[in-house]
């Protein structure tokens, strides 16, 4: 393992050239009249995006936003794989008793979702606890060397998280994460608590489904249980999310190479791809075009390309035993927070079945981009689960928050 690297992020100027280059060479599709948003992503969006990243965005200006955070790389050994370099950002807190955090985040997501909540976690307080924060950039995204090698599954993740702080000295610490985050820190949980991950957080709280044969009590609860009309009308949402927004699941975890070519060679066909879910993932948060493309040149800047960002799903759905990283059970102290958009939503009476619940919270507005489009929420809630008289105050010995 070697020592940490700062890091400064420096597209080549030749790499800018290159995305001019395939801008000015854009060949959009026609749209069926009043499409809309029924079809994707809406042609006007997309010229609109595309004149603006030709003509107007200028990166250097976010490059230099994004390099006011403090970043590192860090090569770290994984099991089977060998050595990653992995970028992160490290902020530290100024109070001596702060939580060590670990953030993750997931697809369509980088680490950009922490820069709104950074300083809001490490804010010394008396009223509320603070947080070193350490948010790294999974294998193949911004960043992070990509895996190019069968089988990089969550344990996997896992593992390089918890070498990863570790490595920063902080071998006792608490998680957060939404989409891959969540699945990912909870194998963290799963594996290393309650001895190195003290308790986990997610804004996406999903699990697998119980069976009759297998979880009998569980599914016996859940046929007779009572829901309340947000539960209701949460199903209703992620039934029409099943039926009609998992397309990009059915390509990522069948044929990702096959799509990594157009995501790898075209511009605007990553930015298609990306801004369709940004939209119909949030809850009319009101993105403006620089942020939407500072989101996306990320990935096409990204160290191992836009296409490796998408392995995941393959890797989890071909896993030689599907149950070993699905949704392990953990037995340390688990905090949900409800968002009213998020994209899939369970019953709470199946979700308490599957974990050591002693936190939840609901929200009137936010989608599946918490941290992101509600960062003060989101922030509130770990607040009040690691404070004074949180449910998991002092779940990390020595560390109070104060």
């Amino acid at each position: 393992m070697t020592s940490e690297q700062p890091f400064k992020i420096a597209v080549p100027d030749d790499a800018l050239a290159l995305l001019k280059r395939k801008l000015d060479d854009t060949r959009l599709p026609d749209e069926v009249d009043a499409a809309e948003w029924a079809y994707g992503a809406p042609l006007a969006d997309i010229k609109r995006l595309v004149s603006r990243w030709k003509d107007g965005y200028d990166w250097r200006t976010h490059e230099r936003e994004l390099n006011a955070f403090p970043m590192f790389t860090r090569t770290i050994a994984v099991d089977e794989f060998g050595e990653l370099d992995v970028h992160y950002v490290h902020q530290k807190s100024a109070a001596k008793g702060a939580i060590p955090l670990l953030f993750v985040h997931g697809w369509p997501g980088s680490f950009l979702e922490v820069t709104k909540i950074l300083p809001l976690l490490t804010a010394v307080s008396a009223d509320h606890p603070s947080f070193h924060v350490v948010a790294p950039s999974l294998p193949g995204y911004a960043w992070s060397e990509g895996v190019l090698k069968k089988g990089f599954v969550a344990e996997h993740y896992a593992e390089l998280f918890n070498k990863l702080m570790i490595s920063l000295g902080y071998s006792e610490y608490v998680t957060q994460g939404g989409d891959w985050g969540h699945v990912l820190t909870l194998a963290a949980a799963s594996k290393y608590g309650p001895e190195h991950v003290k308790a986990s957080h997610t804004n996406m709280p999903i699990c697998d489904p119980p069976t009759l044969s297998e979880n009998p009590i569980t599914f016996l609860k859940c046929l007779i249980a009572s829901f309340t009309s947000r539960e209701r009308e949460a199903a209703a949402a992620s039934l029409d999310f099943f039926k009609n927004g998992m397309g990009y699941v059915a390509e990522q975890t069948t044929k990702p190479q096959t799509l990594g070519f157009s995501l790898a060679d075209s511009p605007v066909g990553l930015l298609a791809w990306i801004y369709e879910k940004l939209v119909a993932w949030s809850d009319a948060y009101p993105w403006t075009d620089d942020e939407v493309l500072t989101w996306i040149s990320i990935y096409w800047f990204s160290r191992a390309g836009p296409a490796a960002s998408i392995r995941i799903y393959y890797e989890y759905a071909h896993l030689d035993n599907p149950k070993r990283a699905r949704f392990p059970e953990t037995s340390v102290p688990v905090g949900f927070s409800f968002f009213p958009k998020e994209v899939m939503q369970l019953p709470r009476v199946l979700l308490r079945a599957q974990a050591k619940i002693v936190f939840e919270s609901e929200h009137e507005v936010g989608g599946h981009f918490a941290a992101y489009e509600q960062p003060s929420a989101l922030v509130s809630d770990l607040r009040t689960m690691f404070g004074k008289s949180g449910p998991a105050a002092g779940v990390v010995p020595g560390c109070t928050g104060y």
